[in-house]
This record gives C-alpha cells, sequence and structure tokens, in this order.
C-alpha cells in the first residue's frame, strides 16, 4: 500500500460522545460537532476509508460556522437524519446530515442541508476525499457544469453538486480536494450532495427527491413498538440497528476500527464486519418488540452462513457473507490512545457458543412464525455442530485464549432448550436431551465449591457471560447455582451498578479496563428474571445514561472520566438496550413458568 500523506489542517479529534453517525444499511459516516465528517468508509463498510481523520488520516469533509459557536445536534425521531445545531453571535446555523437510505451497495450518497434557522447562515466547507486511508490523493478534477464538480481517488469517482463557489484547495502544486465559503439568507437552506462510486456516478442525484425519498423510508423501517421503558430511546436503538445491516442481512458490529477500549491500553480493534454472536442478539431483541424485518435480516445472515460453512462456521463474515481479512496497520496516528489496526483476528477462531446463539436466534424467529425451512435446516446443522464439537476448547464470548468456556456449553444448552420448546418436529426430543448433556458436564467440571458457576473447568473466577445461560433458559433462574452465582458477580464484580465482565487482575475494576455496558444490561434482565424490579430498572437507568448527545452507545463506559471507550455505535449494546426496555415493562416469569 502507498504510504499516506498526512494532513496539517485535519479537523481535530473529539471525544467519542460528540459524534453522530449516519448510516444507510452498506456503510455509515462519524459526524462530529465541527461539522467534520471524521470517518466514511466507501463503497463498504470494511472498505477503506475515504475520509479518515478519525485515526490520524487525511480526509474529510466538513461545513463548519465561521463564527464562533456553541454546539448542539438532535436526530430526526425514528431516522440516522442527524443535524448539527451551532448558535452563533449573529444567529442560528443547523446542518442537516444523511446518507441516502436505503444505500445502494454500488454508491455512497451523502447528503447535506445548510439551514439558516436565524440569521444568515456563513459557512466555510472543505471536500477532502483521500481512498484507502489517505493512500490516493485527489486527481482528475474537473467543473462539468455550474455548481457540479467531479473527480477520482484511487477506486472511486466522486461528483459534488451545489458547490457553485468551490474552487480546488491545493497544497504547493498538488491538489487535496476543494474549498468554499457559502453564505445561506436567513430562513433559507442549500444542498450539498457528494456521491462516492467504484463506476462511474451515473445519473445526477436531485437533492430533493433524495431527502425526500430518505425520509420516507425511514418511515417504512420505523416499527411500533410495544410498552417499554425509555420508549424513544428504544425506538433510536431500533433505528441504530436497522442503520448497521445492510441489503445482505448482515449487520455489522460497529461503524468503526480502532477506537481504544481504554486510553493508552492498546486494545483497539477493527469492528466493521458482521460477528454471528452480536447478530443473533439483535435479531433475539428485534423478535422481543416485533421488529421483523431485523428478525428475519438475521435468520437469513446466520442461516447462510451455516449452509456454507457447517461446524465450521467462523465467528465473523464481512457484511457480503466472505471470510474476514487478516489484522494489519496502516502507519497512521490514530486516535488518540489507539492505533490504526484493520482486519482482525477473530477470523482465525473456533467460538463454541456462536451456535447456541443461532439456535436462540431461529427459536426467537419460530415462535413469531417466521422460520422457515431453510432456518430449520439451519438449525439442524447447528445442533450437529454442537454435538461434534463440544468438547473442543474455543475462544468464548470474549475471545481470549482456546479453554472450556463454562458460558460457551451453557448458552448452546440454553440454545438447544429453545429450539425443543418452540418447534414441533421428531427431533426436539434429541434436542433437549443433549441439552441436559451439557449441564450435566458442565456442572461436574465447572461448579465452584461455594456452589456457583465458574468461568471454566480450569478457571475459578467469575464472569459476567455467566449471568446470560439462566436468562436464555439454558438452566433455571431458581437453580440455586444461577442464584449464587448472581450474588457473587453482583458482589464483586459490579460498583454503583455498572458492571465489569470479569477480574483482569489485582487492580481496582476500573483500572482495567472500562464498565461493559452490555454487563449492566444483562445485570438489568438478570434482577428482573430474580423478580427485583427496583433494582432491575436502576441498572437499566444507569446504563441507558452512558451515551452522549447522538446517544449511541459503544461497549465501554469510563465510570471516572465519564466517557465513551470503544467502536461506534456498539451494535450487540443497542440491541440488549432494545430487548431490556421491553422486557422490565412486562412482569417476570414466575418459578413455574421458568422450569
Amino acid at each position: 500500500m502507498t504510504r499516506p500523506h498526512l494532513p496539517h489542517d485535519n479537523p481535530p479529534p473529539h471525544v467519542l460522545r460528540e459524534y453522530a453517525l449516519i448510516a444507510d444499511g452498506e456503510r455509515g459516516a462519524l459526524v462530529g460537532p465541527q461539522g467534520d465528517i471524521a470517518w466514511l468508509c466507501a463503497p463498504r463498510w470494511d472498505s477503506g476509508a475515504v475520509f479518515a481523520s478519525l485515526i490520524g488520516g487525511p480526509g474529510h469533509y466538513t461545513v463548519t460556522p465561521r463564527e464562533r459557536f456553541v454546539w448542539g445536534g438532535y436526530y430526526e425521531p425514528g431516522t440516522l437524519i442527524w443535524r448539527n445545531r451551532w448558535v452563533t453571535a449573529s444567529g442560528v446555523i443547523e446542518c442537516r446530515e444523511a446518507l441516502a437510505f436505503p444505500g445502494d451497495a454500488r454508491r455512497a450518497v451523502l447528503l447535506r442541508r445548510i439551514c439558516a434557522v436565524e440569521g444568515d447562515a456563513r459557512v466555510t466547507v472543505r471536500l477532502e476525499p483521500h481512498a484507502e486511508y489517505g493512500a490516493h490523493r485527489v486527481r482528475g478534477v474537473r467543473r462539468e457544469r455550474p455548481g457540479v464538480w467531479s473527480g477520482r481517488t484511487g477506486p472511486l469517482h466522486w461528483r459534488w453538486t451545489g458547490a457553485d463557489a468551490a474552487r480546488p484547495a491545493r497544497e504547493g502544486h498538488r491538489t487535496t480536494g476543494m474549498a468554499a465559503e457559502l453564505t445561506v439568507p436567513a430562513g433559507g437552506h442549500h444542498d450539498l450532495v457528494l456521491e462516492l462510486a467504484e463506476s462511474g456516478p451515473g445519473e445526477a442525484v436531485d437533492a430533493e427527491l433524495a431527502w425526500q425519498a430518505t425520509q420516507d423510508a425511514w418511515a417504512r423501517a420505523a416499527q411500533p413498538l410495544p410498552a417499554c421503558l425509555a420508549p424513544d430511546d428504544a425506538r433510536h436503538s431500533h433505528t441504530v440497528l436497522r442503520g448497521l445491516t445492510s441489503a445482505s442481512g448482515g449487520m455489522v458490529a460497529a461503524a468503526t476500527t480502532s477506537l481504544p477500549e481504554r486510553a493508552e491500553a492498546g486494545r483497539n480493534y477493527d469492528y466493521r464486519y458482521v460477528w454471528i454472536r452480536d447478530q443473533c442478539y439483535a435479531g433475539q431483541a428485534a423478535a422481543a418488540v416485533g421488529a421483523h424485518q431485523l428478525t428475519d435480516d438475521a435468520v437469513r445472515f446466520v442461516a447462510a452462513r451455516l449452509h456454507e460453512d457447517g461446524p465450521r462456521l467462523a465467528p465473523a463474515y464481512t457484511a457480503t457473507g466472505g471470510p474476514v481479512p487478516d489484522q494489519r496497520t496502516l502507519s497512521l496516528p490514530g486516535y488518540p490512545g489507539g492505533h490504526d489496526r484493520v482486519g482482525n483476528h477473530v477470523n482465525r477462531q473456533f467460538q463454541l457458543d456462536a451456535f447456541g446463539e443461532a439456535l436462540l436466534l431461529f427459536a426467537a424467529a419460530a415462535r413469531a412464525d417466521r422460520l422457515g425451512p431453510d432456518g430449520l435446516r439451519a438449525a439442524d446443522i447447528a445442533v450437529a455442530a454442537i454435538a461434534r464439537r463440544r468438547g473442543e476448547p474455543d475462544a468464548g464470548i470474549w475471545e481470549l485464549e482456546d479453554r472450556a468456556w463454562t458460558h460457551s456449553k451453557l448458552i448452546c444448552a440454553a440454545g438447544l432448550r429453545a429450539m425443543a420448546g418452540s418447534v414441533r418436529c421428531a427431533q426436539a426430543a434429541s434436542w433437549a436431551g443433549l441439552a441436559d448433556t451439557l449441564v450435566a458436564e458442565t456442572a461436574a467440571t465447572s461448579t465452584h465449591p461455594t456452589g456457583r458457576w465458574q468461568r471454566a473447568a480450569d478457571d475459578p473466577g467469575l464472569d459476567a457471560a455467566l449471568l446470560m445461560p439462566p436468562i436464555r433458559g439454558g438452566i433455571s433462574a431458581f437453580d440455586p447455582r444461577t442464584v449464587r452465582t448472581l450474588d457473587a458477580y453482583r458482589a464483586e464484580l459490579t460498583h454503583d451498578h455498572y458492571a465489569y465482565r470479569f477480574r483482569h487482575d489485582e487492580r481496582p475494576l476500573d483500572q482495567a479496563e472500562g464498565a461493559f455496558l452490555l454487563c449492566g444490561y444483562l445485570m438489568a434482565l438478570a434482577e428482573h428474571q430474580q423478580g427485583n424490579e427496583r433494582e432491575a430498572v436502576r441498572w437499566f437507568e444507569r446504563n441507558r445514561a452512558a451515551c452522549g448527545p447522538p446517544g449511541l452507545f459503544t461497549e465501554e463506559y469510563d465510570i471516572g472520566q465519564r466517557q465513551l471507550r470503544g467502536n461506534v455505535p456498539q451494535a450487540f449494546v443497542h440491541a440488549l438496550m432494545l430487548e431490556t426496555s421491553v422486557r422490565l415493562a412486562a412482569p417476570a416469569p414466575s418459578e413455574g413458568e421458568q422450569s
């Protein structure tokens, strides 16, 4: 790869809580408070970034006021249409931001509408597309006609409409992009449309039609939710999940790469791929709220991977169902505290629990009468894989060293029981029998002397993942091992209604990693299952608040600095938030209903 040219005038990075996501299912962009689009991969989620200033590369697209301002912003309800809002000394400016939805896998269309809400809107605009994380500069810039510019960057063609005042920006003799200053009269608006495609952009996009089509498509994608806690936030989580889900049905785990889970700790990875586990969490959450499109997408994607790979099911795939590339670095500075990794070493792992999660997903679909013949055949494949591979060590839910992880086996038992209880077929009895065998085998090796579950046969520690099998029905919520595990976890791995995965070493919990938001929602579900309704709501509300103004969750939350840590937005956190909001609004099941 050509070494990137590092810029001198990129917008500075912001804390993660200030970035908003716009997405169209095929790709996503992060928009900062200065109107800086600092991250966009095109044409697909895992393509090279054309705007990479988020991780220190060249490339950004910024619309920012020319006056001093105070920033705010909000999503239009039920959409990923974001409005940056700036209050200046002389008025109020908004910039309406969206990727045309639903996305075309071959062409990204980025819509920006500058609105003069109060007074004239005077803004500076910089467009600097640099494909493949900055390896390719802008070239072939030409003015097609008044207000329309086009050019190339690496494999991408770009066309920019609405930029009559723009001129090529140069650094020495090289063109770096386009620059303009615009004034929008009070009460008016001005549209900018950027198209990015691997082939020629084709027919130009009409801004007004594109905005209307995007609004209409988000309205069609909206789902009426059942009674739930925090309905606006629950709807937002559903919208985020929809924006991360491509036409293939695959939902990426996050839109970004290399954002550090903990500053200066070096833990940062590329999450622009579809994790089978995360996809199953989202499908189950969608089934719980009746959002059938997301459930159908998840079943379609996961079933296809099982049909193709069977017992060799990978933990993660690209959004098109391909293999995840090997991890490598880019020679970029990275987001402060992080690095510049792309690809992921998960492609070399075996994760047994993925088969159990697939069965839980299929069972949820079956209960909604949405599991067809392909899904049933995929379930048979998953059951056979569990029977064949249950004795092998695996990387587990947290992708650590291979071990006989307790969670992996118990969540497979949960999936088997769920399928046996949801599908009427001759195999149901054998599925339930295999679940009993798994629980008995695991109990023989992984019951702690205190009577709780332990992490693995050779690891007596606690783990948040051990909360999940009872929630999913692998063992009873009222089994003494369930209650003792919950009590021990609450005492040893939580603080002030924040939860941690496991103890890394002897350091205080918050010095080893951030609070893990997924685990906070698991605690809410576990307390609810035990009938501790007040505690369940406290857990839910505490973790629901761990976000910034755009309402996006990352994987971890630094409780000392109240900052987001890790890639954004983290799909599985939004999935559990959505599911928890609905589960907690219903009465907890009784002991008879659990058995």
